[in-house]
């Protein structure tokens, strides 16, 4: 059998070899065993049964499963080499859907019930990774997630739910038959978290099975749920789908197409990858094509008669779902579509957030209602950046941790707020590290390609001074440099507040965890590059006149703990924030202004606070937008000093005088860093905005600006 399957994972046609099977499925509350064919890129999955037959079967199954969707090993951990470029992926697209959908419907015998199947394409899936059941939309066929099975067979044991078109089985039965499956995948393994993903009538499904079983650890991630069926165009559909004479099955497939899937937007996605010109026409016209190429096959999937049949069970799912939605206690995730033409599903989304407990949004407002086939959407980036992803009842934000490769990374960076053109000539960061002998060098020679390392720095206002660094790392040493975050980052209850709810999310999907001591300390275990910063929210948002001073703990938090893994711990000062903007009103002017106060007072209501046991000036971590104003920028100068070696001394820095002494050390070399960076920025001749753009016309665009002499 495993050979077999592990055949068929190099057959790149969909019209590959077929292999008759036996399987046993469910449907409601009786069993069904039938003869089905399985398409050389899936196999097929069922849920457990009492029986020893069964059981046996479920055996076979499960390690069928486990061979496909790691054909060449066992499953691996999450340790692996994120920012590895060879690790890209083939993702597929809408017409790969299409064809995937013909395959579907030729194979489909009269009378077929319900059933799960997972992609073989799923492979080097990580131990322990939780099940994600996907329920489709109202196509029913499953592949929903296509363009996305590689990036999500990594991390998760995917099963996604095939309702054939002929198939007549009621909402209620079809919930009975996800909830089957939920519960015997609980009992076999209570602590494995079940993400029940699905997309319209899917996501009335997951909804309706949350409620049912709420004490089951599961997650829901909803995509434009059919919740708001009531609200939308498609409820007066009906009456309309009635009169269309049959031989009109290809012009509606047409608009519907057109309508769910955004295709002009799927074409034209192309044209946003930078390629040249007559590349991105020619890509364009042939996307076009081949989109236009899959309405014959999508006329076979929305006959008349299955789209007056799906639109009574999309009734019924929102009347279903929403009957009980008080009843869900599952986390939750809504992804909305801002250009969604068959539901409204941003208003939904606000909805269904107002009355779920634990409920998360994310808004795309380009998007139409095909979210998950759209050719610039990563359902696994989503997942990191919301905090969604565990492998147990409770999140580890380190072994959690999804890497992703080089490209992904970079596609965070530059759409960071914080990034860009823009933002690169104004800043242009001058990168400065010290070799072994103490020789300061430009660049990050003197940095470590080991770990565990630790990072400890001055931070720049407001936080300004992380972009330039993660991405110089990534860019020039391919390191991924993980930040000890304030827990504020990863309240999601605080998420309701902001204008975008995904405003942190690149924050956690570098790498970033909440400040705790057992993070740190994994952080280390796990041999990771550690950004710590002492000084924290206090040194962030510092006020008038404070640029470039410390505002440490008079105590060692990092030292001993660093010194057990014999972690380097490497000094750095930032500088060029003052030459960016001045600061006119800091947080005791804006607390004295009564509407302000009022602001601040808001912004940092129910925000964890740290340090609380502390006196003085550490102890003020209080969240503000400071009155600034704007200046002709100057550059940004980072100097990382002489690695400090602990390997070795895990003795001596028990004593605590010792690992204070060392803490003193590291603050003083950190206050080395920024003077001489201070003094030796006033000899740089391309200080000045204005100097860089001047040499940049006067060189080649790819020429490096020099800086001060070293």
């Amino acid at each position: 059998m495993a050979s077999i399957v592990a055949n068929t994972m190099i057959m790149k046609s969909i019209s590959a070899p077929w292999k008759l099977n036996t399987v046993k499925y469910f449907n409601n509350t009786s069993s069904k065993t039938c003869t089905v064919t399985r398409s050389a890129l899936y196999t097929e999955q069922t849920s457990n049964s009492s029986t020893e037959k069964t059981s046996k079967k479920q055996a076979e199954l499960k390690t069928l499963s486990a061979t496909s969707s790691s054909p060449a090993k066992a499953p691996v951990s999450n340790q692996q080499d994120y920012h590895d470029e060879s690790n890209q992926l083939l993702t597929k697209n809408f017409r790969d859907y299409a064809e995937q959908t013909k395959d579907f419907i030729r194979t489909s015998g009269d009378g077929e019930p319900p059933r799960w199947f997972s992609p073989l394409e799923c492979k080097d899936q990580w131990k322990n990774s939780p099940l994600l059941l996907y329920l489709p939309g109202i196509d029913g066929v499953g592949l929903g997630l296509i363009s996305n099975h590689q990036r999500l067979g990594k991390v998760f044991d995917i099963w996604c739910l095939h309702i054939p078109i002929e198939d007549r089985t009621s909402f209620t039965e079809l919930v009975a038959f996800v909830e089957r499956t939920v519960k015997d995948e609980h009992r076999r393994s209570p602590n494995r978290p079940i993400y029940l993903v699905g997309e319209s009538l899917g996501a009335c499904l997951a909804l309706a099975v949350a409620a049912r079983n709420p004490t089951i650890d599961l997650l829901l991630l909803l995509a434009n749920p059919a919740t708001s069926f009531e609200k939308s165009q498609l409820r007066n559909l009906s009456a309309l789908l009635q009169a269309i004479p049959e031989q009109l099955n290809t012009g509606l497939a047409n608009v519907l197409t057109s309508s769910t899937g955004d295709s002009l937007r799927m074409a034209v996605s192309y044209v946003q990858r930078q390629l040249p010109l007559p590349q991105s026409i020619r890509d364009v016209t042939e996307n076009l094509s081949e989109l236009l190429s899959t309405v014959s096959v999508l006329a076979d999937v929305w006959t008349r008669e299955s789209l007056l049949w799906k639109l009574k069970l999309l009734e019924a799912a929102s009347l279903y779902a929403n009957s009980r939605i008080h009843a869900v206690k599952a986390q939750t995730l809504i992804l909305a579509s801002g250009k969604d033409q068959l539901l409204p599903s941003l208003e939904e989304a606000q909805r269904l957030s107002d009355i779920l407990p634990t409920c998360q949004i994310r808004n795309y407002n380009d998007s139409g209602h095909l979210l998950f086939m759209e050719d610039d959407f990563n359902l696994v980036t989503v997942i990191k950046g919301a905090g969604f992803y565990r492998r147990s009842r409770k999140i580890d934000y380190v072994s959690d941790f999804i890497p992703q490769n080089l490209s992904e990374l970079k596609k965070t960076i530059e759409g960071s707020p914080l990034s860009g053109p823009v933002v690169d000539i104004a800043t242009d960061p001058v990168m400065l590290s010290t070799l072994e002998d103490g020789k300061i060098v430009r660049g990050l020679a003197g940095i470590p390609s080991d770990g565990p390392v630790v990072y400890v720095g001055y931070h720049m206002l407001m936080g300004l001074d992380l972009t330039p660094l993660i991405s110089s790392f990534l860019y020039q040493r391919n390191i991924l440099v993980r930040g000890i975050a304030h827990p504020m980052f990863f309240q999601n209850d605080l998420e309701k507040r902001q204008q975008d709810p995904a405003i942190f999310d690149p924050i956690k999907i570098m790498g970033a965890v909440p400040v705790s001591p057992t993070n740190f300390y994994k952080l280390l275990a796990a041999k990771s590059h550690v950004l710590l910063y002492p000084g924290g929210v206090r040194e962030a948002f510092h006020g008038k006149g404070e640029e470039n001073k410390l505002f440490w703990p008079s105590q060692s938090e990092f030292v001993r703990v660093a010194s057990r893994f014999g972690a380097k711990i490497i000094p750095f000062g930032v500088v060029g924030a003052d030459d960016l903007v001045d600061i006119v009103l800091d947080y005791d002017d804006l607390m004295k202004i009564p509407i302000m106060k009022d602001v601040i007072n808001e912004m940092n209501d129910g925000v964890v606070q740290l340090r609380t046991d502390t006196d003085g000036e550490v102890a003020k971590q209080k969240f503000y937008l400071p009155g600034v104003v704007p200046k002709l920028p100057g550059r940004f100068y980072y100097l990382f000093g002489k690695p400090i070696e602990t390997q070795g001394r895990k003795n001596e820095l028990r004593d605590k005088e010792k690992a204070q002494e060392l803490y003193m050390h590291t603050k003083s070399e950190v206050e080395n860093c920024l003077n001489y960076l201070k003094t030796k920025r006033e000899t740089d001749p391309y200080r000045s905005v204005l100097a860089r753009l001047l040499y940049q016309a006067t060189h080649d665009s790819s020429s490096e600006i020099p800086t001060f002499d070293l």
